[in-house]
Formats: structure tokens, sequence, C-alpha cells
């Protein structure tokens, strides 16, 4: 689905912060959406959990660095992380270049399921009107 310009595969959660969530099975993939990339711009840098770390919904587990700004990664579920992307390190553009591919951030095995329902899918009543709210609330000023 396409909103405002901005991509949202359908078969992805996306939470608060922009974070989209790709479920197989019981591993989730965690990375920013498109609109998260391309709002931080030029990404150079994502500090990445460690492979093992336990995590819980909604707590911090990195930080990610644009030209722009610094800002906090979430746990889009908890569980324990199973992956992290490596090629991030020399390359963290990789994020705005394929933030639905090759950018992603972090692979959890995911302990709660039910958790899902806490996030949006771009399929749901009122993603689009949320979607737009956002982008006027962090528009320039």
């Amino acid at each position: 689905m396409q909103i405002e310009g901005y991509e949202f595969p359908e078969e992805l959660y996306y939470d608060d912060h922009h974070q989209y969530a790709r479920v197989e099975n019981d591993a989730v993939t965690f990375g920013l959406s498109h609109y998260a990339q391309a709002t931080a711009r030029e990404i150079v840098y994502v500090e990445l959990p460690r492979v093992g770390r336990k995590l819980e919904q909604g707590k911090p587990i990195g930080t990610i660095e644009s030209g722009k700004w610094v800002g906090r990664l979430y746990a889009l579920v908890s569980g324990e992380v199973i992956g992290a992307n490596a090629l991030l390190a020399d390359d963290a553009g990789m994020i705005n270049r394929d933030p639905y591919g090759a950018g992603w951030i972090v692979r959890v095995r995911m302990r709660e399921p039910e958790q899902l329902s806490a996030l949006r899918r771009c399929t749901d009543p009122g993603f689009v009107e949320w979607f737009r709210a956002e982008i006027e609330k962090n528009k320039p000023k």
C-alpha cells in the first residue's frame, strides 16, 4: 500500500515509532519503515543489540543516527535476539536504500505472539488517517 508517497507492505506490522515487524513463524524481523528512513535522511550508524539478548516489548534496544538526529530503536515484541544485521556496521545507509529488504536491523524469536495485537497494520481501519496525522505532526515548522 502506498500512502502520501510512502510504501507500507501489507504483510508487515508497524509501531508508533515508524518501525516495522515482519513475522515468519516465531521469528520477527525489525526495521525502519520507508517513512522513518526518509524522514531520518542519510543513516550513518546503527547500534545493534547482541545475539542472545532478551528484549521486552516497548523497551529501547539500540540507537540509530543520521546526519539529522540520534533516535532510539524499540523492541516491537518481547523475545530473544537471534540475529543482528552485521552489514549495517559498514553500511548503515542500506536502511535508506532497502528498508524492507537488506536494510533490516534485528531478528527476534518472539516469546508472546499476542503482543502483535499492540501493533498496527496498514490495512487496519484508521491507519491512513493516523499516518497522515503523523506527517502533519512531523512537518518542519
